[in-house]
């Protein structure tokens, strides 16, 4: 979930695009139009762990130091609200008469928030193309040991916490979900209980899963050198894979492909392409051939929710892929808002610890509170433990990992031997 879910924004430059109409006249601290200079190697093909001298031909990588993409923290945030906003007020099973949680259907509680509510569900999709944006930027130059150890820090320092807590509040009220047993429990710490077909000590960590197939598939194209010609080879290659991999009948391939998620991350590959080396057709090509594609895996979540409809899900979703091609052609380059980092920084604690825990809440205290103020409390008290969670527990534990996930590496490199 931003994150990616767990997306990241550091540790690598972010190229700077600048329109061909721009060219002529370059502002003052930017780069400006083709300067004459030595023929350099095309840099879409070239190992982005080579040096070399920033060109700004049409299509070339354009790099400089790090800029923080601060509207990409913002989505996370938003995606994210939208998520548990939909968890709270918008599901089918809050709607229900008599339901466990609110008691009666949330739609007589509250109308115009259910109808909004209902779309919620949408901000993991969201999520999934912000990770494919992000992950390729964060990976750029960087070796495979660089790209697990990242992933490593930041997944697991606040999904075991989260583990623990959730655990620990079903265990003493256990009135809407109930506690898993402790073998369970202790499967959820590797993040890889969904392979084994166990229960999740959260039902919003099967995003996690979709996640960790992606990594894993993407690590193979970080380990050669990510390049654009790998990168949309890599696209069209798990694109295929994926169409067909529904019907191959082979168990492995789809857990592998992930066809039911493949697009949305295809989709966030192709926008950092546009980011980082500036639009062309090729790159529109996979973009919308990724629209046309998800809309399928979007029809399939609207059957499952039952709540909302094919046509307005759709809408949403094409209208926040119009946002991130603002944002991967530097359209929204001046919003500079610090405080978005913040925002960014609670998206994944935030995402971990909403949902049974809130829901649970929400069961003690709806005939006590007001439904808006308990909706609205929930979230704000969300978001000041997942500041809690990233403060004193992501920070410190990330850096323990770090640097022991660093020495490991290091006395491995040091002696082939071993």
């Amino acid at each position: 979930m931003d994150q990616t879910l767990s997306g990241e924004q550091s540790e690598t430059t972010v190229p700077l695009r600048i329109p061909s109409w721009k060219q002529r006249a370059a502002p003052e601290g930017r780069i400006s139009a083709a300067i004459p200079g030595p023929r350099t190697q095309d840099p879409r093909t070239q190992d982005p762990r080579t040096p070399t001298t920033a060109t700004t031909g049409a299509g070339g990588d354009r790099t400089r130091k790090r800029s923080r993409l601060y509207v990409i923290d913002g989505l996370r945030l938003v995606a994210a609200l939208m998520v548990a906003l939909h968890h709270y007020a918008g599901t089918a099973r809050v709607d229900q008469p008599g339901n466990v949680i609110w008691g009666r259907s949330v739609s007589d509680i509250f109308p115009n928030v259910f109808q909004a509510a209902t779309y919620g569900w949408l901000g993991v999709e969201f999520f999934f193309v912000i990770s494919g944006f992000v992950i390729c930027m964060s990976s750029w130059g960087r070796r495979p040991r660089d790209f697990f150890v990242s992933r490593v820090i930041r997944l697991y320092p606040a999904y075991w916490f989260g583990v623990l807590f959730t655990t620990l509040v079903l265990t003493l009220l256990p009135a809407v979900f109930r506690p898993l047993k402790p073998t369970q429990v202790i499967l959820n710490f590797s993040m890889l209980q969904a392979g084994l077909g166990a229960p999740h000590v959260d039902g919003v960590y099967w995003t996690l899963w979709s996640e960790l197939r992606f990594y894993l598939i993407f690590l193979i194209v970080v380990a050669t050198g990510l390049t654009y010609r790998k990168v949309v080879v890599f696209c069209c290659v798990w694109g295929a894979a994926a169409a067909f991999a529904a019907k191959s009948g082979i168990p492995l391939l789809v857990t592998v492909v992930n066809p039911d998620s493949a697009w949305f991350f295809i989709a966030g590959l192709s926008l950092y392409l546009m980011h980082r080396f500036g639009q062309d057709l090729l790159l529109w090509c996979v973009l919308g051939l990724s629209l046309v594609m998800s809309q399928h895996d979007v029809l399939t979540r609207v059957t499952t929710e039952q709540v909302s409809t094919w046509t307005g899900s759709v809408v949403l979703y094409t209208a926040f892929l119009l946002v991130m091609v603002a944002i991967a052609l530097g359209l929204t380059d001046r919003i500079q808002w610090k405080w978005l980092t913040v925002a960014g920084s609670l998206t994944y604690p935030f995402y971990l610890v909403h949902y049974a825990v809130g829901v649970t809440a929400i069961h003690y205290l709806h005939d006590r509170v007001d439904a808006r103020l308990l909706v609205v409390g929930l979230i704000a008290a969300s978001l000041l433990l997942s500041w809690f969670i990233h403060r004193l527990v992501e920070r410190p534990l990330s850096r323990w990992l770090k640097k022991g996930l660093g020495g490991v590496f290091s006395r491995l490199s040091a002696d082939p031997g071993r």
